[in-house]
């Protein structure tokens, strides 16, 4: 059930039987020649919904927009200074605290987000620890990457073995065409070799992947491949969400 579609009687409701919800966040940044720039977004989204049908959970709205300042020399890319990005997850759990959600599971899509998000988790207990009225309810958040879990990465193995890479990813591209079948892109693309090294700010990142790959190789994608990873995700996210919802 998705937050959005249910009216604030129906969530109130919801919240006598459970108070865990599922957050999808990826972001919306270059993904290569035939990347959709809202990838990170899409996969994260849909397989959120598909684990909160599956395990019977509430979905909250998709955080679209991830830390992606290394990704501003490709057009259509936008980003969270980290510190924003920090802000706007403590508000949304926050605001979600206050009627009485305490299991926050954030489905994650996008690689340079993990960090920052790790220390959004972080803020929060620390304002939980310092606080010294009582009053503030206490919450528990986990994040999980989709693309790491181990069916995708057993499947992503055998289909894509070396042209993986770590961004515009073979696998992620198949999810959105799976996902999206009239938005798939096909375009040339030459092989590229293996990352050089670190990129810092996002002039250095093009100066290194000049189509925005980095060691990957998007034309392998298919919207079959796609299928199978999802149902590979969503098998993996349901039990460990029901765990986390379970664990004392």
């Amino acid at each position: 059930m998705l937050l959005h579609l249910q009216t604030w009687a129906e969530c109130e409701a919801y919240l006598k039987r459970s108070t865990a919800i599922i957050v999808p966040i990826g972001s919306t940044e270059q993904h290569g020649p035939n990347g959709l720039i809202g990838t990170d977004a899409i996969c994260a989204e849909y397989i959120s919904h598909r684990v909160g049908e599956q395990a019977d959970a509430m979905v909250g709205p998709t955080i679209g927009i991830g830390m992606a300042q290394h990704h501003l020399a490709f057009a259509g890319s936008i980003t969270m200074r980290p510190t924003t990005m920090i802000a706007y997850v403590r508000d949304y759990v926050r605001s979600l605290a206050v009627h009485g959600f305490d299991r926050f599971y954030f489905i994650n899509g996008h690689g340079g987000t993990v960090a920052t998000l790790g220390a959004a988790f972080n803020e929060l207990y620390a304002e939980q620890s310092l606080d010294t009225t009582g009053i503030l309810r206490r919450v528990r958040c986990e994040q999980r990457n989709w693309y790491e879990t181990t069916g995708v990465k057993a499947i992503s193995a055998k289909e894509y073995t070396g042209r993986e890479g770590s961004h515009a990813t073979p696998s992620e591209v198949a999810v959105t065409q799976f996902i999206h079948p009239d938005a798939i892109k096909r375009v040339g693309m030459e092989p590229v070799g293996p990352r050089p090294r670190r990129y810092t700010d996002s002039r250095d990142l093009r100066s290194l992947h000049p189509d925005g790959r980095i060691g990957s190789d998007p034309s392998l994608a298919t919207p079959e491949v796609g299928k199978r990873l999802v149902a590979a995700a969503v098998g993996d996210l349901v039990p460990d969400f029901k765990a986390f919802v379970a664990a004392a």
